[in-house]
């Protein structure tokens, strides 16, 4: 299965979500991070040597994508229709992941409109950051999408302080102590249940 993470917009926790479903794959089948994005977030998460899979810049993808059955590609935000139009077509499932705030959830629009237009069928939004209670923001934006009919993720990723401390420490989340650490894993790990029932 070829993954890849997309989206206009930084800060929406891109490649936290690339390492993490990266990691449930690998914990199935071997898998790859491929880190197209110019910031490396995802190289320098992997610095510490401690994660289960492997990352490697895009330069150097070619010949690792051989050995693995999985393979999650982190691009760079801001991707032009071109772009989009690659992406979309050199992988198994565009995954668009969008924090539930009125300027991520514009741009998620411009890049679906995009998506559309350029004839994509295999993408789905992702909802990443969602504050915790009382604010319903969450809510609010999933019901928006499903109004709206766009393909969407059942799970979504919670706002944890423990996935910044996985980051620091170049673990997954469920590796850091934190008392929220088994929570964002949990999040991840459904979502990669419905990745691979597609």
């Amino acid at each position: 299965m070829i993954v890849t993470i997309a989206s206009q917009k930084g800060g929406i926790g891109k490649s936290t979500s690339a390492i993490h479903i990266a990691a449930y794959l690998n914990a199935h089948k071997p898998a790859l991070l491929v880190d197209g994005d110019n910031t490396r977030s995802s190289t320098e998460w992997a610095r510490a040597g401690k994660l289960p899979f492997k990352v490697v810049d895009e330069r150097a993808s070619a010949r690792a994508i051989r050995d693995y059955e999985h393979i999650v590609i982190d691009t760079q935000a801001g991707a032009s229709r071109d772009d989009l139009k690659v992406l979309a077509e050199g992988c198994d499932l565009l995954i668009i992941p969008t924090t539930p705030d009125f300027l991520s959830l514009k741009a998620l629009i411009l890049t679906l409109d995009e998506l559309e237009t350029i004839g994509a069928e295999s993408y789905k939004v992702l909802l990443t950051i969602i504050p915790p209670m009382p604010s319903r923001a969450g809510e609010e934006a999933r019901e928006s999408l499903k109004g709206a009919k766009l393909p969407l993720f059942k799970g979504g990723i919670r706002r944890f302080v423990a996935f910044q401390k996985a980051a620091l420490e170049g673990v997954t989340v469920d590796q850091v102590r934190d008392e929220h650490a088994a929570d964002g894993w949990a999040d991840y790990q459904a979502i990669g249940r419905e990745l691979m029932k597609k």
